[in-house]
């Protein structure tokens, strides 16, 4: 009796297959762990660099993607004028080019392969999918053109295929920002940025022609607790202070802290020097040659207006206080004083959220995969589903960097680890090795695998050096495909 492990056909039926090696240690030479991941992001990579590294443990990996190209936010999140933060993907490459490792981009999990699939198919498979759709701030007049979340306007200037045809509006000399976090500071910067210096980043090509164009001078950006309670770091404010052609605008009214506010500032590292940086913008004296980046607190929306067209017209707004809640922390409520903000876009920017997947159990109260640790679960505080796991924000909520996945993934990775033996009468053992591959192929699917991959970032950076940047970004799916064939 023979055993083929690897690339070859299996020639056993699969009942007697699995009886002849259920004997053999899953993770083994003779019976390599075979792991699927769903998503190409951060998470994804980290979690197949985690089960490569187990050096008692033979594996094989493999990850899927949706979109061609892969790296998720670090290619389609991550700010243009933060190239050194993208400088990681140098360790996925490393990752997708260990033999243990294949790529399948350009595969939609629901659509080109299926749950039950893939629990066939592999012992044990792992989503990675993130958490791509924004919350919403539930107040009336936000679904008015022109009222836009941070995450098709992020995914609009980084060439996301999904956004490539967003068309901001951008003719108006006001915008409002609403969050006080990382991606909130970001789009505020590329609202008011010198377009000269975006044209040296990887920024889509089409989202710098139409800031070139664009007519906004002023960018409001609301947060709805107090400079002490804002989420943005140090490093991204003092970004801030150092944009050429740019004031910061901070009212100094609005930097005088209640009791437990000074009391956290004063214990707390980061919001101590975020108050030094504000309160170094709010000394300075505005050149009224310059753009505006206004930094409001304590200020919440409660209305979006209309300009008797359908279109933002302004933002209503409350000004809130800050009272303590039982837990300690400072909450915001509402003072019932109004005040108007003129403005033609509106970017709300409030938090993501991940999305359901096709067939996997979904904790609607925390917005992320049910999940225990790491394992999926049927349902929230469901059992355990063998088998199955999540990793990143989809696991977690959004909260992080980059770097916090890793150790999140390798979480996940341990809990897979003690979950093997538990695994030995899997019927992953039965599928041949070429089992993805055939299902693919039968439906038609372009697979784009990581050689194509690497074909289309030579095309990129061929292009973007001819035009002094890093990249030219391939901004729709045909166009990667194009790039890919062509090449």
């Amino acid at each position: 009796m023979r055993i083929f492990v690897g690339s070859g056909p299996c020639h056993l039926p699969s009942r007697e297959f699995v009886s002849a090696i259920a004997h053999v240690p899953l993770g083994s030479e003779a019976r390599p762990l075979a792991v699927a991941i769903v998503g190409a992001g951060p998470a994804g990579f980290f979690a197949a660099d985690a089960l490569i590294k187990q050096s008692d443990v033979a594996v094989r990996v493999d990850i899927f993607n949706r979109l061609p190209t892969p790296y998720g936010l670090v290619r389609d999140g991550v700010a243009p004028d933060h190239q050194e933060i993208k400088a990681v993907t140098r360790a996925f490459d490393r990752v997708a080019a260990d033999p243990r490792v294949r790529y399948f981009g350009n595969v939609t999990f629901g659509r080109d392969i299926h749950r039950d699939e893939l629990r066939k198919l592999y012992h044990q498979v792992v989503y990675a999918v993130g958490a791509p759709t924004d919350r919403r701030m539930g107040i009336p007049g936000e679904d008015l053109d022109g009222s836009l979340p941070a995450t098709a306007f992020v995914g609009w200037y980084n060439g996301l295929p999904d956004y490539a045809d967003l068309d901001p509006d951008l003719s108006g000399e006001r915008a409002v920002v609403v969050g006080n976090g990382n991606v909130a500071v970001d789009v505020a910067r590329m609202l008011v940025k010198s377009v000269d210096a975006l044209a040296r980043t990887d920024m889509a090509l089409y989202a710098v022609e139409a800031f070139r164009e664009s007519r906004v001078k002023e960018v409001v950006v609301l947060g709805r607790r107090g400079p002490a309670q804002a989420a943005f770091t140090t490093p991204e404010l003092r970004e801030l202070g150092a944009l050429e052609g740019v004031d910061v605008v901070v009212d100094p009214e609005d930097l005088e802290l209640d009791g437990a506010s000074r009391a956290y500032v004063e214990g707390d590292r980061t919001a101590g020097r975020n108050m030094e940086r504000l309160e170094e913008f709010a000394a300075r004296t505005p050149d009224p040659a310059n753009r505006r980046l206004v930094l409001k607190f304590l200020t919440s929306p409660v209305e979006i207006l209309e300009d008797g067209e359908g279109r933002v017209s302004a933002v209503r707004v409350e000004r809130n206080e800050l009272v303590q809640a039982q837990d300690g922390s400072m909450r915001p409520r509402g003072s019932g004083r109004f005040d108007t903000i003129a403005c033609s876009l509106v970017l709300r920017s409030v938090g993501y959220r991940c999305a359901p997947l096709p067939g996997v159990p979904f904790d609607e109260g925390r917005a992320v995969l049910a999940n225990e640790g790491g394992r999926v679960t049927d349902g929230a505080r469901g059992p355990v589903l063998p088998g199955e796991y999540v990793v990143g924000w989809a696991k977690r909520g959004p909260s992080g960097v980059i770097g916090t996945n890793k150790a999140d993934a390798r979480d996940t990775v341990l809990r897979m680890l003690e979950d093997l033996p538990a695994l030995d009468a899997s019927g992953a053992d039965a599928a041949p090795p070429d089992g993805v591959e055939r299902t693919l192929d039968q439906r038609d699917v372009v697979v784009v695998r990581w050689p194509d991959w690497e074909r289309m970032d030579a095309v990129e950076r061929a292009r973007g050096e001819a035009l002094d940047r890093p990249r030219v970004k391939c901004c729709t799916v045909a166009e990667m495909l194009e790039a890919i064939e062509g090449n």
